[in-house]
């Protein structure tokens, strides 16, 4: 008996995910399992069989416990004494978008195949996205 692998070439279906009153990283582990295609049951680690996923919504998140108070990003310029540290709350209010890639990022294996996974992540801090044409199917979290 052989194991069956999922093709490359399967077609890939669109998700759209509204973050209004959504718990960030209970958001994030939805979305990031969408786009690695683990909830289909030909799922393959070494496969990128996952779907397109499309967040509306992006500033409309909740975050649990202490994190808008303590909570902070560190962004490294590559120079000496250059690394920033940046407080969620000033974070969400400039680039609500990159906390949430940023998020799915983390939950995401370091390779080559979750960088074009990631690829196929689109973030809208509105509710408006111009992938209607794409006909995107309603992602409840």
């Amino acid at each position: 008996m052989s194991t069956t692998l999922a093709k490359p070439d399967t077609e890939k279906k669109w998700y759209v995910v509204d973050l209004k009153g959504q718990v960030l990283g209970r958001a994030a582990v939805k979305i990031a399992n969408i786009l690695r295609g683990r909830h289909k049951p030909n799922y393959t680690p070494h496969i990128d069989a996952g779907d397109y996923v499309i967040v509306v919504n992006a500033g409309d998140y909740v975050l649990t416990g202490k994190k808008a108070d303590q909570k902070t990003y560190m962004t490294y310029s590559g120079y000496r004494g250059r690394e920033k540290y940046i407080p969620v709350k000033t974070m969400h209010e400039k680039r609500p978008e990159y906390m949430i890639w940023h998020a799915v990022e983390g939950m995401m294996p370091n390779n080559r195949i979750a960088r074009q996974m990631m690829k196929k992540l689109k973030i809208f801090a509105s509710a408006e996205h111009p992938h209607e044409a794409q006909n995107p199917l309603l992602l409840e979290i």
